[in-house]
């Protein structure tokens, strides 16, 4: 049996705050604001994990209304669902994402983050496409305002 899951998620950009994604900081003058790190790209991989199990989404299990959660690292948290799959019997297929920013360039940082997500869940860096791309200067991702992500996820019932 396979199972199919996406995931979504944005976050606005302002300063003071670090811009981690993929579990990977990079530097910029900009971070992502949200209740944990805001790691976009985390964010929609777990999404598209619980999603694919209808479990919910992350807000369920990491509600941004419940304190314990402030400043979280979200690879901690992609571990715990990554955990929540494995003990269902469940193992990933292959992780497909899209980040969507007008700066920084984030393709050299690329390799940096399907290794760091890669090792969190133990699976293999072959197993995680990560692209970037812009919104060609259109709505807030364009306006430098926010960055996104997009992810999908085949599971493969073990």
């Amino acid at each position: 049996m396979i199972r199919i899951g996406n995931g979504y998620d944005l976050h606005r950009l302002v300063e003071g705050r670090k811009l981690i994604l993929g579990g990977v900081e990079i530097d910029h003058h900009l971070g992502l604001l949200g209740h944990s790190d805001a790691d976009v790209l985390t964010h929609a991989i777990m999404d598209a994990l619980l999603g694919a199990l209808s479990l919910g989404d992350i807000g369920h299990y990491f509600p941004p209304s419940d304190p314990k959660w402030a400043g979280a690292d979200s690879m901690e948290l992609l571990y715990q669902v990554d955990k929540l799959i494995k003990d269902k019997g469940w193992s990933i297929g292959n992780i497909d994402s899209v980040i969507v920013a007008e700066r920084p360039k984030l393709k050299p940082h690329l390799p940096a983050m399907i290794k760091s997500l890669a090792d969190k869940i133990a699976i293999a860096p072959e197993q995680i496409s990560i692209k970037a791309t812009t919104n060609e200067k259109l709505g807030p991702v364009g306006r430098e305002e926010a960055i996104c992500a997009y992810a999908v996820v085949l599971l493969i019932k073990e």
